[in-house]
């Protein structure tokens, strides 16, 4: 299943040319045409789904098990001291292409590289509160 007019779609099924680092029947792998660091590469499913919600258990392991293998090699090839395994899911998270993808970002120690965000804390009794929504929710 594939969407007609989603770029990630026609880059994971061979229309756009790409820098592949993998490749199997369900998954390309690609490097980002605009890096956060040399080296960082996207996942990208062969079949369409907008985002981690639409998702299937069995897509969503072999995703992971994919990242842990590509990272190993990045690890290995770029002489990394560490990666960043990022996906966002919705406009207010910063997805900008509505085809899932995962980004592995090698990093190296004072590389310059950002991924920002402002910490917070939680009020007495909050923690629980927002714990117990969630689990509810499973």
């Amino acid at each position: 299943m594939k969407q007609e007019d989603c770029i990630f779609c026609k880059i994971a099924g061979g229309e756009i040319p790409s820098a592949v680092i993998y490749e199997d029947e369900d998954f390309r792998v690609i490097l980002d045409v605009a890096p956060a660091a040399k080296g960082h590469a996207l996942i990208l499913p062969k079949n369409h789904y907008k985002d981690l919600w639409e998702l299937g258990e069995k897509e969503s392991a072999a995703i992971m098990a994919l990242a842990a293998k590509v990272t190993k090699a990045q690890k290995e090839a770029l002489h990394c001291d560490g990666i960043n395994v990022l996906q966002n899911n919705g406009t207010a998270a910063g997805q900008s292409v509505f085809h899932f993808h995962m980004h592995l970002i090698p990093r190296y120690e004072e590389d310059q590289v950002e991924i920002p965000w402002k910490t917070l804390s939680y009020e007495d009794g909050e923690m629980e509160k927002t714990a117990d929504a969630i689990r509810k929710a499973l």
